[in-house]
């Protein structure tokens, strides 16, 4: 039965998950134009690394969001814990920056970064 489990479901799942998981970083690529500028992430905004997302952000944030059209380009994240997705709510209400998504898990998580801000301004 174990075997099994191996081969199929659940237990390949996790077997591939943690082989996956070994890799638990995030890429921040910020390319600029004399209008635009677009914020890639890659990977997981999680731990250590949404930490180091807020740190980006607060450095080069304010720089790029006050002359530019700024574009957060989702579609290489993998995941997003709540102090990255908070991350994610705060840098969206101080520039309103167009989210770009490439997959159902991204659609969802640019919907509740929208959503939570958009109660937020409702609410004042």
């Amino acid at each position: 039965m174990r075997a099994a489990l191996l081969q199929f479901g659940i237990g390949l799942a996790f077997i591939r998950a943690s082989r996956r998981m070994g890799d638990h970083t995030l890429r921040i690529s910020i390319q600029t134009s004399e209008h635009d500028a677009v914020i890639k992430l890659e990977g997981r905004i999680a731990g250590p690394w949404a930490q180091e997302l807020e740190r980006t952000w607060k450095e080069q944030g304010p720089a790029l969001a006050s002359q530019r059209k700024l574009t957060l380009d989702l579609r290489e994240i993998t995941f997003s814990d709540n102090c990255g997705t908070q991350i994610l709510k705060q840098i969206y209400s101080q520039t309103g920056a167009e989210l770009i998504v490439g997959n159902q898990w991204t659609q969802f998580l640019a919907e509740e970064v929208m959503r939570d801000s958009a109660e937020t301004s409702d609410g004042e």
